[in-house]
């Protein structure tokens, strides 16, 4: 199958969208399909990888794939992430490639133009929901006068005409179905467990960055203002714990004065990322708007357990009271009452890192990519008209309610009509 992927990101940017593109191209080339990626060019300075990229596990059984850049331009207050221009590469490449079907990855520019290209060219359309750009329009100031209605209106004019829409999470299906969108599934995210492990900790390392051997709490990802890391600011007033931030951003010189005495250890990828991972004592994440949440499936596989909020992505993830804990969004006191629970009890967090690793061990990226690949032929059958009838999403499975001790309680999920990907 030759399959053109539209992406808004793609190395050597780091972040969700990005690594689940480069593992899909991966799993395509494995499984003899034919992809091509098509992304926005990323910002002067960056260490921009070949035209043509390997598997990213170094294995020499998938051939290389093509990566096709277009122009792009800084989006405001946040350099690192790009907007594309106006380009007749895009159409070329897509016509170029005479694809049987195109993805989009977290469409919104760049996949607008292809999805109005794949219209004219009669394609079918796979579109990939992975970014919430209405909260996005609302954590920054140069959203705002987008407007959350207006970055619905832009998800509705996409994914509404899309062959099949896969969404990552449960949330993030109900999301789309109340908004309009039709022919939704879910498809959710893999996670490599044999680089992120439990037998990758290393007590050296603990030592170093909790040299009074405080219960070693951190975060990993963006530090940007829709992932709220300042709720972090009660953690780091805890006796006894010490934070660690990974990742880099926007927010981090705002971060540093809001969090003293945490360490901020910048971007970590690859076995690095892993070992820090795995020699966590807790895994916290803040951001309320998680389509899905990939940190918290790395840090559990990696035996940790996990405080997230009960809220989008991490509802499906989390077994609240059984792999971690999940805690009211965007309340900063919750969340440093979860840690210093946890913090107290050792016994605790290892049953709960060990219950999170069998977990997400099953979760890997051939059986997420097969899945993806059922949803391809799936939409070209529909496409041309072969399709049975379209089941219904199933459905959602019942959201863990946080203690009192925790959180306040998280809303019921809305009944949702089947199938899903974060």
């Amino acid at each position: 199958m030759r399959v053109a992927i539209v992406t808004e990101s793609f190395p050597p940017e780091v972040n969700g969208v990005a690594h689940s593109v480069l593992r899909t191209a991966e799993h395509l080339v494995r499984r003899g399909h034919q992809p091509l990626v098509i992304t926005p060019a990323p910002h002067r300075g960056a260490a921009c990888p070949p035209q043509a990229f390997g598997p990213a596990d170094g294995s020499a059984a998938a051939r290389s794939f093509p990566v096709v850049r277009v122009p792009s331009v800084p989006l405001p207050g946040y350099p690192q992430v790009r907007i594309a221009l106006p380009s007749r590469r895009l159409a070329a490449a897509i016509a170029g490639h005479r694809p049987e079907l195109v993805h989009l990855a977290a469409p919104f520019v760049l996949g607008a133009r292809a999805m109005r290209i794949a219209t004219r060219l009669g394609l079918p359309v796979v579109a990939v929901y992975q970014t919430d750009l209405g909260g996005y329009a609302r954590a920054y100031p140069a959203g705002r006068g987008l407007g959350e209605a207006a970055a619905w209106h832009r998800i509705r004019s996409v994914h509404g005409a899309a062959t099949r829409t896969l969404a990552p999470s449960t949330t993030a299906a109900q999301d789309l179905t109340a908004h309009g969108i039709p022919r939704v599934s879910l498809w959710p995210r893999g996670v490599d467990s044999v680089r992120f492990q439990p037998g990758h900790r290393d007590e050296a390392l603990h030592r170093a960055l909790a040299p009074g051997g405080e219960t070693l709490v951190g975060y990993v990802g963006r530090l940007a203002p829709e992932k709220r890391v300042d709720l972090l600011a009660g953690v780091c007033g805890l006796p006894g714990v010490r934070v660690v931030v990974i990742g880099d951003g926007p927010s981090t010189p705002a971060l540093r004065a809001a969090l003293p005495g945490a360490l901020f250890l910048g971007r970590r990828t690859g076995e690095e990322l892993a070992r820090y991972y795995a020699t966590l004592d807790l895994f916290v994440h803040t951001g309320p708007l998680e389509t899905f949440c990939q940190t918290v499936q790395e840090a559990m596989a990696s035996g940790v357990p996990v405080v997230a909020p009960a809220v989008g992505g991490p509802l499906d993830l989390v077994g609240h009271h059984r792999t971690g804990l999940l805690v009211a969004p965007r309340d900063g006191t919750a969340l440093a009452r979860a840690v210093a629970e946890l913090a107290a009890d050792p016994a605790r967090r290892a049953a709960y890192g060990r219950a999170g690793r069998a977990d997400v061990t099953a979760r890997t990226w051939e059986a997420v990519g097969d899945r993806l690949l059922e949803h391809y032929r799936a939409a070209l059958a529909a496409h041309h008209g072969t399709a049975g009838p379209v089941a219904p999403p199933p459905s959602p499975r019942t959201a863990p309610q946080p203690s009192a001790a925790s959180a306040a309680p998280a809303a019921p999920a809305p009944a949702l009509s089947e199938e899903q990907p974060a």
